[in-house]
This record gives C-alpha cells, sequence and structure tokens, in this order.
C-alpha cells in the first residue's frame, strides 16, 4: 500500500508481533529505517494505540479480523483519514498527508480541492 508514496516514508514503527515478519522485505521495498518498539511499552506506539481504539468504534474487540472483508477495511480506513484530529489542528489526515504531497510537487491543495 505504502510503495506509490515510499519517497514520503521516512521510516515505520512495528509491533513486535509475527505478521510484521516480512519486516525487511518492506524496508527494502520502500528504501527506509524499520524500528521495533520495546515490548509492552505502550508509549513507544501512542499514535498505534490510539488508532487502535478509533477502529474499535467499528470492529468491537471481541470481532475476529479473519472475518472483516476488504471493502469494509477501507471503508474504516476511508473514514478515519478523512476524520479531523484535535492533535491535526482539526484537520484530517488526509489534508496533512496531500498538502505534504501537493508541496512537494508544487501545487496548489486548495485550488484541488474546490
Amino acid at each position: 500500500m505504502l510503495k506509490k508514496y515510499k519517497k514520503f516514508v521516512k521510516s515505520i514503527t512495528f509491533d513486535n508481533g509475527t505478521e510484521f515478519a516480512g519486516h525487511g522485505e518492506i524496508a527494502k521495498k520502500l528504501k527506509t529505517e524499520i524500528y521495533f518498539a520495546r515490548p509492552y511499552k505502550f508509549c513507544d506506539r501512542g499514535l498505534n494505540e490510539h488508532t487502535n481504539g478509533l477502529i474499535r468504534q467499528y470492529l468491537p474487540k471481541t470481532f475476529d479480523f479473519k472475518d472483516v472483508m476488504d471493502k469494509k477495511i477501507r471503508e474504516i480506513q476511508n473514514l478515519l483519514n478523512n476524520r479531523p484530529r484535535k492533535v491535526l489542528n482539526f484537520r484530517t489526515p488526509f489534508e496533512v498527508f496531500f498538502q505534504r504531497v501537493f508541496s512537494i510537487v508544487d501545487c496548489d491543495f486548495d485550488a484541488f480541492q474546490n
């Protein structure tokens, strides 16, 4: 998913789960640094923990992620990426990311939105 944005990826911090066993291939393909959170140190993954809480508003903790269809995941992703965040001065993650992208390619993001 990040391949087309690899020039914007500076580093990635993973949890220590087995789902990240392919971290070496990810680092190579994105040409980025990979870091791992210390075990049981939730402070190393603050944004991750917050995002997990937001996801749980749509998929309760008892929900088995194996039962989630890709369409539902994209729907939740879209909702979260277009949800204003206090930490972003009430801008959405979408706005912040694409303002950065547009500034690099020297385009006017506000003109694009209208």
